[in-house]
């Protein structure tokens, strides 16, 4: 044999295990298949993203991995690969051994034997079942931020309406417009540094409480509970304006008495309930606290907060005593993929 004839073939077997030794190890799975649709190769990744071994699947056709309703899309691959097409890279479904599902980009090439013509073709498949995720996850996100939104629109304009009927004059009226904003801008707040997610209660309620300087009288007592996005922003309000009303007539603005703010988790009833109690004593009997009946604040705790979590509100108040009570179906409060119930 001529030693340039044995230095080629010396070369082909070299690329040839290269090229080898590239596919097995590749983290894509890649395929070859014939002009029928029957595997002639299947790498390591292929063995790990479908669940089939080389054995398996060599000798077998494509169709094993594709969903029946995709079947049509693989003919018309192997129609277009016949005639010489090109097929653009592309997202579709393909489906393991344990009969799940996985997203995958593939790429097909044409392959073509010594005389040029089209023999098979070469796949290369890419898990992108983690940017599907992402994907989902950002529209799903983008339709919260826009169902927040409108709804923020929507209670600053019901603060502005109620705020211009209750206050006496402008500077009274910015001052409770700030307020009620800030209240809402701080419930948001909380919302968006939980992912939207459940965010702590007992975090909102100190949060809401803050500006007024209560912790000296208020008590807090009740169990880790996470929120759900739509509790966080009405229960955020609800507290507020419970502060706000006894800066205006209670315990935080005599400074004397106490205000106990507790909640609880009922799970021993058909359904588990929440509830939340704000309470206040006055130091002495006489100093009567009018609950509002009326203005934004009596909108949001008599009607707003408990329509939107479906739920019960009981006011009681007598000599030196308040008492604001919320009860309703744990699930409209609470963000349960965090609970055991």
């Amino acid at each position: 044999m001529p030693l340039d004839v044995f230095d080629k073939e010396a070369t082909d077997d070299i690329l040839r295990a290269r090229l080898a030794a590239i596919v097995e190890s590749s983290f894509d799975a890649i395929v070859s298949k014939d002009l029928n649709g029957i595997v002639q190769t299947w790498n390591g990744a292929a063995e790990r993203l479908f669940g089939y071994t080389a054995d398996e699947m060599i000798g077998r056709s494509i169709l094993t991995i594709i969903p029946s309703h995709l079947h049509g899309e693989e003919a018309d691959f192997l129609q277009r690969l016949r005639k010489g097409g090109r097929v653009e890279s592309f997202e579709t479904v393909r489906q393991r051994k344990d009969g799940s599902y996985v997203s995958i980009s593939l790429t097909i090439s044409p392959i073509r034997n010594a005389e040029g013509r089209i023999v098979g073709a070469s796949k290369v498949a890419r898990d992108i079942t983690a940017t599907k995720d992402r994907e989902r996850r950002i529209r799903m996100l983008l339709r919260e931020v826009n169902h927040r939104v409108k709804n923020q629109y929507a209670i600053i304009l019901s603060m502005i309406r109620q705020a211009g009927s209750e206050a006496p004059d402008a500077a009274t009226l910015q001052k409770n417009l700030e307020e009620r904003i800030w209240a809402l801008s701080a419930s948001h707040d909380l919302i968006a540094s939980a992912d939207w997610k459940g965010t702590d209660l007992k975090w909102l309620i100190e949060t809401q409480i803050a500006p007024f300087d209560a912790g000296e009288h208020c008590a807090l007592a009740g169990p880790d509970l996470a929120l759900a996005p739509a509790a966080i922003e009405n229960l955020g309000m609800a507290i507020h304006e419970l502060a706000m009303n006894s800066s205006r007539g209670g315990v935080l603005m005599s400074g004397e008495g106490t205000i106990s703010i507790a909640w609880a988790l009922d799970t021993q009833e058909p359904s588990s309930r929440f509830s939340i109690i704000w309470e206040e004593r006055f130091a002495s009997s006489g100093n009567l606290h009018d609950f509002p009946r009326s203005g934004f604040g009596a909108v949001v705790l008599r009607r707003i907060v408990p329509q939107a979590l479906n739920a019960k509100v009981e006011i009681t108040q007598g000599d030196g005593y308040l008492c604001w009570r919320l009860a309703g179906p744990a699930d409209r409060f609470l963000d349960l993929p965090h609970l055991d119930l």
